[in-house]
């Protein structure tokens, strides 16, 4: 590979990030408090009504063909007043990467921890039993 070929690499986007959003199932109308687009979409964990701020799982009886904008605000309805009682949900905080080094400071040198053995045990001496007692005797 040759430098301009690397050059020609880096260049060009990047691909391959995160998945292409899916497109719409079905747009249900304007919310009328957020004045945002009222949509269902078909999410990981099955479909949901949002506005583009606020997402509501649709219901075991609720399908996409049956729903309505009146019952796409009730779910909204009732996911805000989850929100408002409980907090949003929490999103999962990313990792932050270890702090570099900065340019001059060196990092700590390690010193190896040298573990001393423990000294050989002698065998222990058997303690006579009393037949061999009394014939010593």
């Amino acid at each position: 590979m040759t430098l301009e070929e690397a050059l020609d690499i880096y260049s060009r986007p990047k691909e391959r990030r995160r998945g292409v959003a899916k497109p719409p199932i079905k747009e249900l109308g304007v919310d009328p408090t957020t004045e945002k687009p009222l949509i269902i979409k078909d999410g990981r964990f099955g479909m949901y009504v949002t506005d583009g701020e606020t997402n509501a799982t649709l219901r075991r009886g609720d399908t996409a063909e049956g729903m309505t904008l009146e019952r796409g605000l009730e779910l909204l309805a009732g996911r805000r007043a989850w929100e408002a009682e409980n907090g949003p949900s929490p999103k999962k905080a990313r990792k932050k990467a270890a702090a570099k080094p900065k340019k001059g400071d060196t990092a700590p040198t390690l010193t190896k921890n040298v573990v001393k053995k423990a000294g050989a045990k002698k065998a222990a001496k058997k303690a006579a039993s009393g037949k061999a007692k009394k014939k010593a005797e």
